[in-house]
């Protein structure tokens, strides 16, 4: 039995041959150009020539391995195809449902776990939607445009004034001790500073009498005299402090700011709508003209089985040469490989569709529409370009980001106005504290200052105005106003690329749909005239009136209007899309609903 391997061995081979006797011949016409050669010498040289050609042959044969022989009982016909390849191919066993559109957990990963994979089909329309809820990218542009407008609110409280409510509760214990190596008798201070027997001391009379003598005054220290103590207890205090900018000339900027980035925010959204909707639409047609591809190399493998057993039956009859069999061999090798990459080709665009559409790793996306052209385009070049330009998102999203800009210019600037502010403040406080473990050194001291446990209660309130004017930052202000204003004028330089790239997008999608709504028409007179001249080569060539060479040449050329056909219906819708991204009107509320809209519509 002959496998894929041998014929692609044999047609490796017929190849080589045919490319080494290009390159060998080539030398030979231009010296017969250059210089006429005798009918001997052109003889002698061909002779040459093949011996050389045989010679390399050989050795290729020897690097690659010899083609085996084909023999007579040998099955032309046998197809191998790998069956990974087929299992990935798999027809759809059902219609996606809204169920079955679920995406994965934002977290997971696939498992051993996970169920068998399932093929389902769907349209594109259906596909524009799953894409519209499921697209992780729309998910973070919708999470930063309510964080955004989270900003604003935080930003917009500056107007209001702040109330704050502060407590405080300490609990402290403290030993210390007291000394000092005079007395505090020689200073002046009066009579109940005196020591003992110290005149006249008139804190201690008693009936006009003098008794210093009996003690010393009560806030008399001896020299050396002192005293430890331990001290603990508890103190708390609580209030409620109010404050509040009467003049802040930052904060409006600041809010402006942040009302110009949500804008930005927004029209971001609604351009990203747009480029998932184009994303979709090429995956969608690509998906499908790569099954149509796989549907006309099926097509054309099958013929060329069916020629091959024709060509078998009347090489078995003596009619048609062995060289017709083994060039149908190769030709049906060549087709093999190409329904090979083929099916390869719609495996991965079935993936591509199911990245953009981020659904479950169980599911396998189909295309279930059929191809339709897109109606033709309702404007010329002039008017798509002028309609793309209005209220176009991508460009709004450039001047909300300079007018963000400019604001935060205004309140950099701001910070070297004064700013005046209000604050108010009251509250109680409460504390008890204990005195114990009393020690006396040298005598002691100051037992009328100590109190063996003392409470304090109380309140307190203030009211205020602050006022704040930096009159010097050393130039940091003005650099970061100048740092703003140059992101401001990059702004508007990107604003001018991106207007230049918008048209250019449109120019292209616009002359190449016009070019493949041309080619589709010659096209399909390509495809009209190859079928009848296919025929009529097979039917010359089973009655003998053609050779093989004609019919694989007729093929060729009807499978290249096939595929050329096909490429020229995908590439009109395809442009058609990529038109429609640069005008579909969408959304820039998330909240708002997204129509799905395929065609252009004017009211």
């Amino acid at each position: 039995m002959l496998n894929s391997s041998r014929c692609d061995l044999v047609l490796s081979r017929y190849l080589s041959a045919l490319g080494l006797i290009c390159s060998t011949f080539a030398p030979v016409a231009a010296q017969s150009i250059a210089a006429p050669l005798d009918r001997d010498d052109t003889t002698e040289q061909l002779e040459k020539n093949w011996e050389r050609l045989n010679i390399q042959v050989n050795a290729i044969d020897t690097l690659t391995g010899p083609a085996p022989a084909i023999e007579s009982s040998d099955d032309l016909r046998t197809l191998e195809i790998p069956q990974r390849l087929i299992d990935v191919n798999a027809s759809p066993s059902g219609v996606l449902t809204e169920q079955d559109a679920q995406p994965d957990p934002l977290l997971r990963l696939p498992s051993s776990t996970d169920r068998q994979t399932r093929v389902l089909s769907l349209t594109l329309e259906k596909a524009v939607t799953t894409a519209f809820r499921n697209n992780p990218s729309l998910g973070a542009q919708r999470d930063l445009i309510e964080a955004q407008a989270a900003t604003i609110a935080s930003e917009s409280s500056r107007y209001w004034p702040t109330i704050s409510v502060f407590a405080n509760l300490d609990g402290f214990q403290s030993g210390t001790t007291t000394y000092t190596p005079y007395g505090n008798n020689t200073y002046g201070l009066g009579s109940l500073f005196n020591q003992k027997d110290q005149t006249p001391n008139f804190a201690l009379t008693k009936n006009g009498k003098d008794i210093s003598g009996v003690s010393a005054g009560p806030f008399y220290q001896p020299p050396g005299g002192g005293i430890g103590l331990v001290s603990n207890g508890v103190s708390a205090d609580a209030g409620l402090q109010v404050d509040y900018d009467i003049i802040n000339f930052a904060r409006t900027p600041r809010v402006q700011a942040a009302q110009a980035r949500l804008r930005q925010q927004e029209n971001l959204y609604a351009n990203q709508l747009r480029a998932i909707q184009l994303e979709v639409s090429e995956a969608y047609y690509n998906l499908q003209r790569a099954e149509q591809l796989v549907r006309i190399r099926d097509a054309i493998v099958r013929t060329d089985l069916v020629v091959l057993e024709d060509t078998l039956n009347l090489k078995q009859a003596g009619l048609v040469p062995r060289v017709d069999l083994l060039r149908r061999s190769s030709l049906l090798a060549l087709d093999e490989e190409s329904l090979i990459q083929a099916m390869t080709d719609r495996a991965v665009a079935r993936r591509e569709l199911w990245t953009v559409l981020n659904l479950s790793s169980e599911i396998t996306p189909s295309a279930s529409d059929p191809i339709t052209l897109q109606p033709r385009w309702p404007l010329n070049l002039e008017k798509t370009v002028l309609a793309a330009y209005d209220d176009n998102p991508e460009l709004t999203a450039i001047l909300a980001t300079q007018q963000a800009l400019m604001r935060r210019q205004d309140e950099a600037a701001a910070q070297l106005l004064p700013r005046l502010s209000l604050f108010a403040a009251a509250g109680g406080l409460g504390g008890v504290e204990r005195t114990f473990n009393l020690s006396l050194i040298g005598g002691g001291c100051c037992g009328g200052t100590f109190l063996p446990l003392e409470q304090v209660s109380g309140y307190e309130w203030s009211v205020g105005l602050a006022f704040h004017w930096m009159i010097f930052d050393a130039g940091g202000t003005s650099n970061r106003v100048k740092a703003l204003q140059l992101q401001e004028q990059a702004a508007a330089e990107q604003y001018a690329k991106t207007r230049n790239a918008i048209r250019l997008r449109l120019e292209r999608a616009f002359l190449n749909h016009e070019a493949s709504l041309a080619k589709l028409v010659s096209a399909r007179r390509a495809v009209g005239a190859s079928k009848e001249a296919f025929r009529d080569t097979q039917l010359r060539y089973q009655t003998g009136l053609s050779d093989e060479v004609d019919l694989s040449m007729t093929q060729e050329q009807l499978v290249n209007a096939l595929v050329r056909r096909l490429f020229a219906t995908v590439d009109v819708n395809v442009t058609y899309a990529r038109m429609l991204r640069e005008l579909l009107p969408m959304p820039k509320n998330p909240n708002e609903p997204v129509l799905t809209q395929l065609t252009l519509r004017f009211p």
